[in-house]
């Protein structure tokens, strides 16, 4: 875990005031008895973790697509090629919503403003490490220099353990 308390304070309060802002159809599916605190949140998002990326078109469309995810300091982050769609969408409208789900067991999902970071600067360099750690040095050096990555600041985050849900169904 590579959060921080004040991350862990931090993503308590987005998930508290996400909760208290919802609607009664999405409150009715995560109950308090499904959702997550931040610290099994972090356990269970460690390492790379399949994220479904939306973005939207010039004309409201909204275009989604997979990419690497990586739940680091509390945030999530990905990364795709310059000369994506998704790359040019987001440096034109940020705007962007975010769901890892395991199966009908685990889902997060996040709704929010992309902002690029800079590898080599980011959290001091932290996060191209875990990035190095995962991909290899090769990568950081060929590739991972000039692919773009993003965070996204949330204003809305849902996490929860459904598969309760089917528990207490049986």
């Amino acid at each position: 875990m590579r959060e921080t308390d004040d991350d862990l304070a931090r993503l308590r309060g987005l998930l508290e005031q996400t909760y208290a802002r919802a609607g009664d159809h999405l409150r009715a599916i995560h109950l308090p008895a499904t959702r997550v605190d931040p610290a099994r949140l972090v356990r269970e998002l460690d390492g790379m973790r399949v994220l479904v990326v939306a973005t939207v078109t010039a004309d409201g469309r909204p275009l989604t697509g997979p990419v690497d995810g990586w739940f680091y300091r509390g945030r999530w982050h990905f990364g795709t090629s310059p000369s994506s769609v998704r790359a040019r969408h987001l440096a034109r409208r940020p705007a962007v919503s975010a769901t890892y789900a395991d199966g009908e067991r685990f889902v997060c999902t996040v709704h929010g403003t992309a902002q690029e970071v800079d590898l080599a600067t980011y959290d001091g360099g932290g996060f191209s490490h875990v990035l190095r750690d995962f991909y290899g040095q090769g990568w950081l050096n060929e590739v991972g220099s000039g692919a773009p990555y993003w965070a996204i600041e949330a204003d809305r985050l849902l996490a929860a353990d459904v598969s309760v849900l089917a528990a207490g169904a049986g």
